[in-house]
């Protein structure tokens, strides 16, 4: 398979996180010439080491990771640090909907025990964990019966503890949103620096053996004879197994069972310089919850331990436009409309960043082949900061030959899909016309979600 030419070994994207989290751990260095290796995984972000770290703790298995960029260079150090009781972008009702009651019982388990596999890790690495729950926002009064329901389905169904909340109880107890109409609190949720925490995994893997290896980029897979002949740009790895955590970086050339399998969409995050006192008490941020709100387009955002706040939102179509100063003003029209005494705020960082989106706005954890050592976890639509530590753990199952018992649930039971354009049969060839799709859908959701 040959590969489009790309830029390897890039520095981090300008992002809080970046500046600090301290000096990055140490790293084994771009891997020089051929080299043979039982399993290669392709990605070092969080998949990618989780992935890592429990082929060593939990089946002896030292793995060899490798990365186009810096280690943890993609999602893994440009997102917004959330960790939520979620997996891809569908809502438990939406579960239910789709695959029925019992299908979804046991997926709430699985995704559940995926919650708790992030809290031990989180548990394990000094990450400024903010822990608490979720607060989900209705930016419109028309959103509230939404919310209501899933509150209601979480409760019934799920036996959570969820519990609405009015917008006079938003604003006294919790934040002073001024689109606030009400929320919905999940008990379920933590904040993260999600730099501090890969960079967690990437200590903790490598002290078991795990080898990292930034500045590594593959350009083709051939598998000749059952063993995987990987090309860099400085040699062959042949493996025995190879396992790609690409995320929103995955290339449709990297390999046929991730070609045009995912749908990467620009976010746009940014963070504030300090809050004085004055403009705590102003926006009375009394929380440190990951919050999100009702849009389709959803903001994201959050007081972080240093009392800057984090905010993030859609961004441009293309990575060519990602830059545009227009994509990031977004941002801070949204802020401000949230908190208004905001307005005017120097903003100490800002950056952009590729979410993995699948087409069924699901995520998946696979051996597409069941005759070929080759497996993937990607998907999870900007959920991937707790759910990738638990696709990790399953992946590692997957790739030691411990797979069983998860084989009827979605996530784990089929593959990722090819785009459906217009109701049509899941086609590859619309793969090139996703783009024009995501403008009129952009255009769409926009309309709806400021509709009053």
């Amino acid at each position: 398979m040959v590969s489009r030419a790309f830029n390897y070994g890039m520095e981090y994207a300008p992002t809080y996180w970046v500046a600090s989290a301290g000096d990055p751990p140490e790293d084994d260095g771009p891997l020089e010439g051929d080299a043979d290796v039982d399993v290669l995984i392709v990605g070092s972000g969080f998949t990618g080491l989780s992935t890592a770290l429990f082929l060593a703790r939990e089946h002896g298995i030292r793995a060899t990771v490798v990365d186009a960029n810096r280690a943890v260079w993609g999602c893994t150090s440009r997102n917004g640090g959330q960790g939520q009781n979620a997996s891809g972008r569908l809502y438990r009702s939406q579960w239910i909907e789709r695959w029925g009651k019992a299908t979804a019982l046991k997926l709430d388990a699985e995704i559940r025990e995926g919650f708790n596999t992030f809290k031990q890790l989180v548990s394990e690495v000094p990450c400024d964990p903010q822990p608490g729950g979720h607060l989900y926002i209705a930016h419109r009064e028309r959103k509230m019966a939404f919310l209501r329901n899933e509150c209601k389905v979480m409760r019934d169904v799920f036996g959570y503890d969820t519990r609405m909340l009015s917008a006079a109880e938003v604003a006294q107890t919790y934040v002073d949103d001024k689109e606030s109409c009400g929320a919905l609190l999940e008990p379920d949720g933590i904040g993260v620096h999600p730099l501090k925490l890969a960079f967690g995994y990437l200590r903790m893997a490598r002290a078991l053996g795990v080898k990292v290896h930034p500045g590594t980029a593959v350009l083709g897979v051939e598998t000749v004879r059952g063993v995987h002949h990987v090309r860099t740009q400085r040699g062959v790895i042949r493996a025995k197994a190879v396992a790609f955590a690409t995320g929103g970086y995955t290339r449709n050339d990297v390999h046929d069972a991730l070609s045009a399998k995912i749908m990467p969409i620009l976010s746009n995050s940014l963070v504030t310089r300090p809050l004085t006192p004055e403009e705590i008490a102003s926006t009375n941020f009394r929380t440190h919850l990951v919050i999100t709100d009702t849009r389709t387009l959803r903001y994201y955002y959050r007081l972080l331990p240093d009392n800057r706040v984090q905010i993030g939102s859609r961004s441009a179509i293309t990575g060519a436009d990602a830059s545009n100063p227009r994509h990031m003003a977004v941002l801070v029209e949204g802020l401000q409309r949230k908190f208004p005494s905001l307005a005017g705020i120097r903003v100490d960082f800002s950056w952009w960043g590729w979410v993995d989106v699948s087409h069924d706005m699901m995520p998946r954890v696979m051996q597409p082949d069941p005759h070929q050592s080759v497996f993937y976890a990607v998907g999870y639509g900007g959920n991937g900061v707790s759910f990738s530590a638990h696709a990790g753990r399953r992946m590692a199952q997957r790739i030691a030959g411990k797979w069983a018992g998860y084989d009827d649930l979605p996530i784990y039971n089929s593959e990722l899909e090819y785009p459906n354009v217009m109701g049509m049969v899941k086609w590859k060839g619309f793969a090139p016309f996703r783009r024009i799709g995501q403008r009129f859908l952009y255009q769409k959701y926009q309309a709806q979600d400021e509709k009053r």
